[in-house]
């Protein structure tokens, strides 16, 4: 598979560069007799386009979803779903200058050595925030399929640069204020602020970088597949494929390394008839499984690394240091870009390991349940 497909019931396989002719998906082992329409696809890739330019990147681009094969006459097939959208908001000319003087933070270098320079430079290639458009539309069709289940994915910015939502946000304010505001944030007054900030270094020629919380609602307890493929090993991996992610955290996470054992277990009650738990520093997930609380994890994003100030790099035809000034379309801040991939992966993983199982039927049961 050479590093392009994830996941082993519900096989995602991605394809396409920034500036290639498309990016796409292949799905392999969505069940047939899921009610699936390009409209489905398109309301998640909608939220992935930034609501303005002046904190966002100039190209724009439609992004029009295009099923090709895997669904007929409204409903998945059991055969792969390819799933298209082309690219046309395209100028090439500022990457030929990176052709042989490596930018900065971005993977110029490396994907030179490791494809003896044969690899799509323009825009980052294979290797641009682009591509995450194919994650997006592939976890368009898991939540359609968590959604037999009732789980719910919700994600939000909770930090841009030196900016942090402080108190306790609700589910109902991530439901209603995140996709209202252009960085992605449920605090509508942090939101404002995270704004000015991503302006004021804007303005300098500079980048920012943020955290992305996603927490998974109704998730059934007792899934995953442990040891290596366990459900938090298998949702840090598939984050950590989002390009510019420098971080994954668990419930607690790292804060649980300074905590003791009386204040980061969760105690176990019954409510309702139901086990949970009094708190959930494990983040709903213990020895690889879920135990029915909510899934929560929070992803650190690093600054975008294309920025307009001058940096040092190296002539790679001429083996000499020199210096670098970067023109283009790019983001100061790809932290609200990031929110709803990190939604769409989350669901993916969901959704494996949920068809592993069998938690998900195969059949046209969805009908009855959508």
């Amino acid at each position: 598979m050479a590093g392009n497909s994830i996941g082993k019931a519900f096989v995602v396989t991605c394809f396409g560069e920034s500036h290639g002719k498309c990016i796409g998906v292949v799905i392999e082992g969505c069940p047939p007799g899921l009610p699936l329409s390009e409209q489905d696809i398109q309301i998640e890739l909608d939220k992935r386009k930034p609501a303005t330019s002046s904190i966002s990147t100039q190209r724009i681009e439609e992004d029009k979803a295009e099923i090709l094969s895997g669904v007929f006459n409204g409903y998945t097939t059991g055969a792969p779903i390819c799933i298209v959208v082309w690219n046309k908001n395209i100028d090439s000319e500022p990457y030929e200058l990176v052709k042989e003087k490596p930018r900065p933070g971005h993977a110029d270098y490396t994907a030179h050595l490791r494809y003896d320079g044969f690899n799509d430079y323009r825009g980052g290639g294979r290797f641009s925030g682009r591509i995450t458009v194919a994650y997006v539309m592939a976890g368009a069709v898991a939540k359609k399929l968590l959604k037999t289940l009732n789980v719910e994915i919700l994600a939000h910015t909770v930090q841009i640069g030196s900016i942090k939502v402080s108190k306790k946000i609700s589910y109902e304010e991530i439901r209603n204020n995140v996709y209202k505001n252009d960085v992605r944030c449920a605090d509508l007054h942090m939101a404002a602020l995270m704004v000015e900030e991503i302006l004021k270094v804007k303005r300098d020629g500079d980048s920012l970088g943020g955290i992305v919380e996603c927490i998974a609602l109704n998730y059934p307890a007792g899934i995953g597949d442990p040891i290596f493929d366990s459900l938090d090993a298998d949702i840090a991996k598939i984050m950590f494929d989002i390009p510019g992610v420098k971080g994954v955290e668990i419930g607690a996470g790292f804060t649980a390394a300074s905590m003791k054992g009386s204040e980061n277990n969760d105690a176990y009650i019954i409510k309702g008839g139901a086990v949970l738990t009094e708190t959930n520093n494990c983040g709903g997930i213990l020895g690889g499984l879920s135990n029915g609380m909510p899934i929560k994890a929070r992803i650190a994003l690093k600054p975008t690394p294309s920025i307009r100030k001058k940096q040092k790099t190296i002539n790679l035809k001429h083996m000499q240091e020199t210096e670098l000034t970067l023109s283009g379309k790019f983001d100061p801040c790809i932290v609200s870009r990031a929110v709803p991939v990190v939604e769409a992966c989350m669901a993916t993983v969901l959704a494996d390991h949920a068809l592993r199982l069998g938690k998900i039927p195969q059949t046209k049961a969805y009908c009855d349940k959508l």
